[in-house]
């Protein structure tokens, strides 16, 4: 199971911190992604991070602003978001993709996603 959690409201130029607690399998050799679907949009891809490595890969709208974390230890993911922008606005989820598929972008190539947390950002 993933479990999202720590979204809500926040204005434009400010933080926010999102997590994925990981529970029920090891997933020591997935790869975690973070996308987000914004109302009357598809889902996008906004960041992955391995666990193993812990190395990150970003979509562009993102880069410089967003950042990924790991702890092995808590089994947890975390997408530190800074300088929001009201384009950022959306239900972000928590997905993981099985070794086969490192570094994906790719929404179908993750197989276990969670519930999903809002982020909102006003302007």
């Amino acid at each position: 199971q993933l479990q999202a959690s720590g979204g809500g409201l926040v204005q434009a130029g400010g933080s926010l911190r999102v997590s994925c607690a990981v529970s029920g399998r090891t997933v020591s050799r997935y790869f975690m992604g973070w996308f987000r679907q914004a109302p009357g949009k598809e889902r996008e891809f906004v960041q992955g991070i391995s666990w193993s490595e812990g190395l990150r890969w970003s979509a562009d709208s993102v880069k410089g602003r967003f950042a990924s974390s790991r702890d092995n230890a808590k089994n947890t993911v975390y997408l530190q978001m800074n300088n929001l922008k009201p384009e950022d606005t959306a239900v972000y989820y928590c997905a993981a993709a099985p070794p086969e598929h490192p570094y994906s972008d790719a929404a179908n190539e993750y197989v276990y996603w969670g519930q999903g947390t809002q982020v909102t950002v006003s302007s």
